[in-house]
């Protein structure tokens, strides 16, 4: 039996890996038009791959997942974060787990984790065909035809696992053709949009504190449906980024905005605390300092910078004492740090930039990743429509899909 798989990122990788551990005797073909695999998985975490997650409980896991949850459910149980974290130190990788349950070979370096791959295909029938651009493929009977772009020879197969990726970072060769290659195979595609994302605002002042970074933050964002998440963010040069902005870009991926309809977002830098308990805090913190300019004392709360900001945003002077700020005055800086305007107008590249959307999950058996239109077809990773918020849910999600398609072709035989 020949299988060929199309894509050499990190699901087609995996499949490839589990087909030739289920039976070695299967003849498998990795096709990946790079001139060396896992391209996308070496750059993913800043080229530092974060491999996983420490989440371990598959059900808190699945809620990680705005698009795909349910359907990911058999692929996760059957191959779960902590045997994700088994596999590649079996392997020769040592792995480590962060305090934020993002999980990063020993390392620091990607291409450790496509090494392991490289040395099983070495060691095993797997036949990697690199530098090969698929033009078409066509289901001839019970068999694939596999056209290249390059004169190569066609390919034919019993047995095919499309694992392109998705069409972000164009630059790793994501681009999007494997929509194209599911379409000519009877597959419905959803709409598709960027997720993971950083936001470019409207407003300029974030490049005055830029790198100025908050554990915790509550952002709001109110688009065509109001969307919420809180963790860490940071300002930028051009706006906000960080992990709270990517999981909100992913829950607001298919909203439409630039410079003429920006969408709307707020953040509170206090989600812990009401207004009225904020406001006792800075009352408390002007009684203490009331000869103090304002804005220093303001510096008390927030990081000073962020103070210099503040007092423009409300129109308080620089220059005013603690004590000549009105209680009005105060109820609205708290209203403003709790609620902080900003208009984004365009997205920005991520860490682990992804696409929403992909080939309908309904059209895609969840127990085996074979297509239900086309027999022998298979699916594995972002060309899906599943995506996952930052901190390694993405690879997590390929390499457990890659795993089932890789066990399921290999009890085909």
């Amino acid at each position: 039996m020949r299988v060929a798989i199309i894509g050499g990122g990190a699901a087609g990788m995996m499949c490839a890996a589990r087909v030739q551990e289920m039976n070695p005797s299967i003849d498998v073909f990795l096709i990946e038009r790079n001139n060396g695999l896992g391209k996308k998985v070496i750059i993913s975490g800043g080229g530092r791959c974060n491999v996983t997650t420490g989440i371990h409980d598959v059900k808190t896991l699945l809620t990680k997942y705005p698009r795909g949850n349910k359907f990911l459910t058999s692929a996760m149980y059957a191959l779960p974060p902590e045997s994700v974290y088994a596999w590649f130190e079996d392997r020769g990788v040592p792995l480590k787990t962060q305090t934020d349950e993002r999980v990063f070979p020993v390392s620091d370096d990607g291409k450790d984790i496509v090494g392991v791959f490289n040395n099983v295909f070495d060691k095993s029938h797997v036949n990697v065909l690199l530098g090969h651009s698929v033009a078409s493929v066509e289901k001839v009977k019970e068999r694939f035809v596999i056209e290249f772009k390059d004169g190569q020879d066609p390919l034919i197969a019993e047995a095919l696992v499309l694992a392109t990726g998705g069409q972000a970072y164009r630059q790793t060769g994501s681009k999007g053709d494997g929509y194209t290659f599911a379409s000519e195979l009877g597959h419905k595609i959803t709409p598709l949009a960027p997720s993971l994302n950083a936001f470019f605002t409207q407003e300029k002042w974030p490049a005055e504190i830029s790198g100025l970074s908050f554990e915790s933050a509550g952002i709001t964002a109110n688009g065509s449906q109001k969307a919420h998440f809180q963790g860490p963010f940071l300002f930028t040069h051009k706006g906000i980024s960080g992990p709270a902005v990517f999981a909100l870009s992913s829950l607001t991926a298919f909203e439409v905005y630039n410079k003429n309809k920006p969408l709307s977002i707020s953040i509170n830098l206090f989600p812990r605390e009401n207004q009225d308990e904020l406001l006792a805090r800075l009352k408390e913190i002007v009684a203490k300092n009331g000869k103090k300019q304002f804005s220093n004392v303001l510096g008390g709360l927030v990081p000073k910078s962020l103070a210099k900001i503040v007092v423009g945003a409300v129109d308080i002077s620089s220059t005013r004492r603690a004590n000549g700020v009105s209680n009005v005055e105060l109820r609205r800086v708290v209203d403003w740090l709790m609620a902080i305007p900003l208009h984004v107008v365009q997205r920005g590249a991520g860490d682990e930039f992804v696409t929403a959307g992909g080939v309908d999950l309904s059209e895609v058996d969840p127990l085996t990743m074979e297509s239900r239109v086309c027999s022998n077809l298979y699916f594995a990773g972002e060309i899906l429509n599943v995506d996952g918020y930052t901190g390694g849910f993405n690879l997590q999600a390929s390499w457990a899909a890659g795993h089932l398609a890789g066990t399921s072709i290999g009890e085909l035989a």
